[in-house]
C-alpha cells in the first residue's frame, strides 16, 4: 500500500491483481503513454492529460501536471508508515522532545549522556529485541536533557529513553 497527499487530501492506493484501489474503492482507467513524462487517462468517461513536471525520488514527492493545472504529491510507502506508525518518522519535527521505545528490548549500549549535543542521525543506543541489535539514533538536533535507561536495563515499548 502506497499513501499519497495531494492539496492536504490523503489517498490509500493499493495494487490489486486487475488494478487498483484508492480509498478501498476499485478504480477502472486507461492509461496510454505519450512520451517520457506525459499520459492520456480516461477515468470515469472523462479524458486527462497528466505529465510528470517534477520528481524528488529522495523526498518521495512529484508535482503532476493534469490539464494544465499542477498538483504536488507527496508519498509514503509501506515502510513510512510502519515508522510513522512506530513513532520514529524522522520528518514528524526538527525538534527533538523525546525517543521512545520503538519495541520492548534490552539496552546493550549507550551513545550519549547528559548535556551531550546531537545531530539528527546521531546513534543514541543500540537496543536489542528478539535477538536483533537496533541502533535507535537521533531523529533530529538537540541536547541531551536526560537518559532516562542504563545499560543492561529491559525496557518496554514506547517507554521513554531519552529526553532533549
Amino acid at each position: 500500500m502506497v499513501q499519497a497527499s495531494v492539496n492536504k487530501n490523503v489517498f490509500e492506493i493499493q495494487l490489486e491483481e486487475n488494478g487498483f484501489k484508492v480509498n478501498n474503492e476499485f478504480v477502472s482507467w486507461d492509461v496510454q503513454k505519450l512520451d517520457n513524462n506525459a499520459f492520456h487517462i480516461i477515468l470515469n468517461n472523462k479524458s486527462y492529460t497528466a505529465e510528470i513536471v517534477k520528481i524528488d525520488r529522495g523526498g518521495k514527492s512529484c508535482i503532476i501536471k493534469i490539464n494544465g493545472k499542477h498538483y504536488p504529491v507527496e508519498l509514503k510507502d509501506q515502510f513510512d508508515l510502519l515508522l510513522e506508525k512506530m513513532g520514529m518518522n524522522a520528518a514528524a519535527s526538527s525538534k527533538v522532545n523525546n525517543v521512545k521505545a520503538p519495541m520492548p528490548g534490552l539496552i546493550i549500549d549507550l551513545k550519549v549522556k547528559d548535556g551531550d549535543q546531537v545531530k539528527a542521525g546521531d546513534t543514541l543506543l543500540i537496543l536489542e529485541a528478539m535477538k536483533m541489535e537496533n541502533i535507535i539514533k537521533s531523529p533530529g538536533e538537540g541536547v541531551v536533557k536526560a537518559v532516562k535507561i542504563k545499560k543492561g536495563e529491559s525496557v518496554e515499548k514506547n517507554q521513554i529513553l531519552i529526553e532533549f
